[in-house]
């Protein structure tokens, strides 16, 4: 991990503070690092290491009550996560890392028609997404404006809407495993979620007793 935290440094700051964290804290952080651990192991997989990156992140954020449907709200969801992760971040690194170490890869990613989530309604023959090339500029003049005042929530919220759609091209067999069509945006989401999820983690056992939400019960470990 280019940020010093990899799966060791972080299994090791929570076994040595986890007597202080809430049950549910202690939970989400013992999830996210051990699908953390497993991306690493990965080496030159994109693929996978971007599927096993998001559980990490849908350990760390998601609340049980999204486990017993559909969520309308997910991406609130997103933004209440992300809002608490920079208030409390700080040292800046999730600034730092967007406008900075991967400020390249957000912005192809957000030029990228095949990761916005209209384009591919519209391709489906959904109805109601015959404008989706007006929605798409829409959505880059909102990014550029996120970008430029340096609105860290809204453009992780941007990326990982993004990312999500990627997600979803993976997990549900819309995507050949190692393809090269679309190589590049999940070498470059891997490389952002193996960067900030560590990060994120790392913040939250800074500050255990925040309500990060209640994890999905029954444990099953």
């Amino acid at each position: 991990m280019k940020n010093g935290l990899d799966h060791t440094a972080l299994k090791a700051k929570q076994r040595a503070i986890r007597e202080g964290f809430p049950e549910t804290m202690g939970l989400r952080a013992h999830r996210a690092i051990s699908w953390i651990g497993r991306a690493e192991a990965c080496d030159e997989d994109d693929d996978a290491r971007f599927i096993f990156l998001w559980i990490a992140f849908n350990a760390a954020y998601a609340d049980e009550q999204e486990f017993q449907a559909v969520a309308p709200g997910e991406r609130a969801a997103f933004v209440e996560y992300f809002g608490r992760l920079v208030a409390l971040d700080q040292d800046h690194r999730i600034y730092k890392a967007l406008w900075q170490q991967f400020s390249g890869p957000v912005r192809m990613l957000m030029e990228n028609r095949h990761v916005f989530n209209p384009f591919w309604q519209y391709h489906n023959g959904i109805d109601g997404f015959e404008d989706w090339e007006e929605r798409f500029k829409t959505s880059a003049r909102a990014f550029a404006q996120s970008f430029q005042t340096g609105d860290s929530v809204r453009v992780l919220s941007f990326v990982f809407d993004r990312l999500y759609v990627l997600r979803n091209q993976l997990v549900h067999g819309g995507s050949t495993w190692n393809s090269g069509v679309n190589r590049a945006q999940v070498r470059d989401g891997a490389e952002i979620l193996g960067f900030l999820m560590p990060v994120f983690i790392d913040i939250m056992m800074d500050n255990p007793n925040e309500h990060w939400g209640k994890p999905f019960y029954p444990v099953v470990e």
